[in-house]
């Protein structure tokens, strides 16, 4: 039988300083705990809703850009952009290009080719436009996992859309360079059957360990998947 507060007991208790509250354990995805104390849950939950525990998973919904492309029995597990590492190729080749354009402009502008000089301008200006549609096309591109396959979502004006049958998975990798070990990225390639398809190879991934454990899980355990994404029980003491 548990045993019942005593009359009085939560006015007490909201009366505390924070430091000295009771703080209720939520589990994450990691298995770690985090805690949050009274405050915390008045702050998005009214009185009457605050849970002793929530999962964090459930709570995960897809974008608007990605949601149009799931059927309706579809469970969403996650999607992720590429490592900011994909975009250092093109933006340092950008901040290159810059300087020197810079440096010749100032040349050009000490020795009076103005219309030289407006063509470089022309020109910086098409190198930044180059440089931002990269960024805008990384924003863009998504790499989703549901419990029936994965996909990668890529392109803004010309979409392209490729996927793969969790099902027809056979083999299933990720590496990483020194540097990619260091940042956290790595490159993924998956095998279906023998045959060339479209997720052969999908680079710069964050967190591939991760990730590759929850494709596998995905895989191989599918029920202790949805089980670790249903709401906790909230235990009432009877």
């Amino acid at each position: 039988m548990s045993e019942e507060p005593r009359p009085g007991a939560e006015d007490d208790e909201r009366r505390r300083p924070p430091s000295e509250r009771k703080t209720e354990p939520i589990p994450t995805v990691s298995g770690t705990i985090i805690e949050f104390d009274e405050d915390e849950y008045g702050a998005i939950l009214e009185p009457h809703q605050k849970p002793t525990q929530v999962d964090l998973i459930a709570t995960r919904e897809p974008s608007d850009l990605v949601r149009r492309y799931l059927f309706p029995t579809e469970k969403f597990r996650g999607e992720w952009r590429r490592h900011w590492i994909h975009l250092v190729k093109r933006l340092s080749l950008g901040v290159l290009i810059t300087f020197v354009l810079g440096y010749i402009a100032g040349f050009l502008a000490k020795e009076g080719y103005q219309d030289a000089l407006t063509i470089l301008v022309v020109i910086w200006l098409g190198v930044l436009g180059w440089v931002l549609w990269d960024v805008a096309e990384w924003y863009y591109d998504r790499f989703v996992l549901t419990n029936k396959r994965v996909m990668v979502i890529a392109g803004i004006i010309a979409r392209k859309v490729a996927m793969l049958p969790l099902a027809r998975v056979t083999d299933m990798k990720y590496t990483q360079s020194p540097l990619g070990r260091i940042l956290g990225y790595g490159t993924f390639e998956i095998e279906s059957a023998g045959q060339d398809q479209a997720l052969r190879k999908v680079s710069n991934l964050p967190n591939p360990t991760d990730l590759y454990l929850q494709v596998v899980e995905e895989m191989y355990e599918p029920e202790a998947s949805e089980a670790r994404r249903r709401p906790a029980k909230v235990d009432d003491g009877l």
